[in-house]
């Protein structure tokens, strides 16, 4: 594999739609989202009202990585060897001693599962995105609340979880004004949602200038998805792509085969009968890449058109993409902003990369570095007694450096550059910070002292 990648060499660019082509603004929707997950345990499954107020630091709490023991009500975040390097029992740091205890210096029990395929299970939750992450909370004050008034030792809740989630963004949800959150949204689109910076809507066109067959890949509904088009981009959004994908329902549209996840057509947001294959571009429904592929080699004239796909989640975008289609993969990370930000976000301070970063959008990160649990990239190892701390790099910052191409804090970062940019890749024989762009995080660097480090 050669060191360095550019996007002039692909053949067709897809996009995932929520927090990579559509920003949002993370502090207001965290909030919302928490809310409407809230409002779902407490007003139909009984749980403490006291969950509904939350202090403004607490979404300290949320950083992206983490992973809930369901079982246990723990919260871990693992090293590259799956050694817990931090952990919480609900909201409440655990010690050292604590830690050493409960997990030893061992790989977490679950390890080589959910390593194996960034995978989630009955027994455990992985928190890799800003859709899931404020549940992340949410659960930890549950297990709070259950310690109050039950004492319990094994968690249930998760199933009443799994039910706000499910409630909240149900594919019928949006046009049914169900739950808390597509209304809300729907009602303050400026509120919630980031316009698309005119660098970044001039370089798509430059990329279909230039050839490239554009994807729209999301799990998001068609009817969502055109809200958040058509705020983002504007009323002409379906000129950027050849192909727009909704309810894709990644990562089982990389994963299925055709007949376990047909395609279909859409007729006034509502699911039309199966396709037995793609013939010409359009907007389609569900799917899989399977015969998505076969479309593009017609499109490209190509037995092997070679794909890119950016997206901000590891479990549904970047892993699926790269292990079952080995497709390139381009890895939006906003803690790229943060983990550089060193002085509090009200100051004027901040980094190259993020002056004049998207419109309106000041340096607000409720958690690019979460106090209470540390760099996304790096920890300490706990528990060791010598002098020297032994810096260990975290389970996720392994995973992006093996199912990435390159890691970028945004499509504005790159979209001014020329397209045959040459990237240096993250590949096994190279540094673990090779493909960070445009610099890798302060944490990574060697004989840096950490801002994150405690």
């Amino acid at each position: 594999m050669q060191p360095d990648f550019s996007l002039a060499d692909c053949d067709v660019m897809g996009f995932d739609l929520d927090h990579t082509l559509c920003r949002y603004h993370l502090p207001q929707s965290a909030r919302l989202i928490y809310d409407s997950f809230a409002q779902y345990l407490v007003t139909e499954k009984g749980y403490d009202e006291g969950l509904l107020t939350i202090a403004p630091d607490s979404l300290d709490f949320c950083c992206k990585g983490l992973v809930l023991d369901i079982e246990d009500g723990n919260f871990l975040k693992l090293g590259e060897d799956g050694t817990v390097l931090r952990a919480s029992h609900g909201t409440r740091s655990m010690t050292d001693e604590e830690i050493l205890e409960t997990y030893g210096r061992r790989e977490w029990k679950h390890f080589n599962t959910v390593s194996g395929m960034v995978s989630r299970s009955a027994k455990y939750y992985l928190y890799d995105n800003y859709f899931d992450l404020p549940g992340a909370l949410l659960c930890a004050r549950v297990v709070d609340s259950l310690d109050q008034h039950d004492g319990q030792k094994k968690y249930d809740f998760w199933k009443d979880m799994v039910a706000a989630i499910q409630h909240n963004y149900k594919i019928t949800a949006f046009k049914e004004d169900c739950g808390t959150y597509f209304p809300e949204v729907k009602k303050h689109p400026d509120k919630y949602l980031q316009r698309c910076p005119e660098s970044v809507k001039k370089w798509l066109k430059q990329l279909k200038s230039a050839g490239k067959i554009l994807l729209l890949i999301t799990s998001s509904h068609s009817d969502y998805c055109r809200l958040l088009c058509e705020y983002i981009i504007g009323n002409d959004f379906e000129e950027y792509f050849d192909v727009v994908i909704t309810n894709a329902l990644k990562p089982g549209f990389f994963s299925h085969t055709p007949n376990q996840r047909p395609f279909r057509t859409l007729e006034n947001d509502e699911e039309q009968e199966a396709l037995l294959s793609l013939d010409k571009p359009g907007w389609y429904s569900q799917g899989n890449a399977i015969q998505l592929y076969e479309l593009l080699k017609k499109m490209t004239g190509k037995l092997d058109p070679k794909v890119v796909y950016f997206g901000d989640s590891m479990h549904s975008d970047i892993f699926p993409a790269r292990h079952y289609s080995n497709w390139e993969t381009v890895f939006i990370l906003e803690e790229l902003l943060g983990d550089k930000v060193t002085v509090p976000a009200e100051t004027e301070s901040e980094p190259l990369e993020k002056k004049g970063k998207y419109e309106g959008d000041q340096p607000e990160a409720p958690y690019f570095v979460s106090k209470q649990w540390g760099s996304f990239f790096v920890d300490r190892l706990p528990g060791l007694e010598n002098a020297e701390e032994t810096l260990i790099r975290t389970w996720s910052c392994k995973c992006i450096s093996t199912y990435s191409t390159i890691a970028i804090p945004s499509l504005e970062a790159i979209a001014d550059l020329p397209l045959d940019y040459r990237f240096t890749r993250f590949s096994s024989n190279s540094s673990a910070t090779a493909g960070y762009y445009p610099s890798p995080p302060t944490a990574l660097l060697p004989n840096e002292e950490s801002v994150t480090m405690k």
